[in-house]
């Protein structure tokens, strides 16, 4: 056997002298075999060069060390980094993260969620696309383990993570209102739930203010924001400009779209007193600070929102493993913004 390649747990166990159910046992938990066993076993590890299939070990435990997430495009630095911070929490809490896009379309959210379904997992985080997801899938993931909808809901009555978009909006309302013209809103295309509510969040921030609301409404359910932006900027100065020298986009890919197309048609971006625009985002993108100007914006708690929503799914899947009856918990954990005041606005 020494001159033999080993393939799998059964050659391994074979060379070693040692039983496959007691291998097994091992690898899902070193400390629950005998000291001499495990010393043997540890020295064929050595002496064989040999690694198991870690995925398939975690696969097979009783209570599998893995969990799914779901994000609609792992290529936006928003969700890179959220899904960056939590595969680095779940190693650290002994979990691995496995990752699915879902690329912003129904039916490749429908294969990702079928495919954590297919797999043997503790529990899932999900951003979900919101108004296109496959409510009959979303269900059965559910039902299936636990689950954490983390940015957009998919349902109201289901745990869910994200930033709380009446205040977000609100303190940028009122940042701009303060300091120059009130400003108009370019409203995000309605790929998930926060379009509706950001939206809904500056018309009511503007009415509290006392001041006439006016929405740049957007007849798209493209990813590609910043394409948008520039599209709609173009569009909207070809008839005539903004209704406001202040623009507050709902998001910072839209900003960056609007301030390309502005500088291309000659406009000065800015506070200052001869800048012809002011524009806002929101979500603090890693690369608003690089603008030119840097964009002023309202910063997502990245950290928070990963660290909440890894936090809230072990949880579940702590108690799913108690005998006690399942609790999910009351209402959504909403994370408060931050303003960022740069030179955009």
């Amino acid at each position: 056997m020494s001159g033999k390649k080993i393939r799998n747990m059964e050659d391994f166990a074979v060379a070693a002298g040692i039983s496959r159910p007691t291998i097994s046992k091992y690898f899902q938990d070193p400390n629950s075999v005998r000291a001499s066993t495990r010393q043997r076993i540890e020295e064929a590890l050595a002496r064989h060069n040999y690694q198991p299939n870690i995925f398939a070990v975690n696969l097979n435990r009783r209570n599998p060390r893995n969990i799914g997430v779901i994000v609609p495009h792992i290529s936006d630095p928003f969700y890179a980094e959220i899904v960056r911070q939590i595969e680095i929490s779940s190693l650290r809490q002994g979990y691995w993260a496995i990752v699915l896009s879902s690329h912003g379309e129904p039916d490749l959210e429908a294969k990702a969620i079928q495919m954590l379904q297919s797999l043997k997992l503790s529990g899932a985080v999900v951003a979900p696309l919101g108004y296109e997801s496959d409510a009959d899938l979303i269900r059965e993931l559910r039902q299936a383990m636990p689950l954490v909808f983390l940015d957009s809901r998919a349902a109201e009555d289901q745990p869910f993570v994200g930033t709380d978009n009446a205040q977000s909006i609100s303190l940028m309302v009122e940042y701009l209102c303060r300091t120059g013209e009130r400003p108009c809103f370019l409203e995000m295309p309605r790929v998930n739930r926060n379009a509706t509510e950001r939206r809904a969040a500056y018309e009511r921030a503007m009415a509290n203010l006392g001041f006439e609301a006016h929405v740049l409404s957007v007849d798209s359910a493209d990813w590609d924001f910043e394409t948008v932006g520039f599209e709609e900027t173009n569009k909207i100065l070809d008839q005539g400009g903004f209704p406001t020298r202040s623009v507050l986009c709902a998001n910072d890919r839209l900003a960056f779209g609007v301030m390309s197309a502005a500088y291309q048609r000659g406009l000065k971006i800015g506070r200052s007193a001869d800048a012809d625009l002011r524009v806002a985002g929101h979500d603090d993108h890693p690369l608003s600070r690089y603008t030119c100007p840097a964009l002023t914006t309202v910063a997502q708690d990245y950290s928070g929102l990963a660290t909440a929503s890894l936090r809230l799914l072990l949880d579940m899947i702590g108690k799913s493993d108690e005998a006690a009856p399942k609790t999910e918990p009351a209402g959504p954990t909403l994370l408060e913004a931050k303003l960022i005041m740069r030179d955009s606005a």
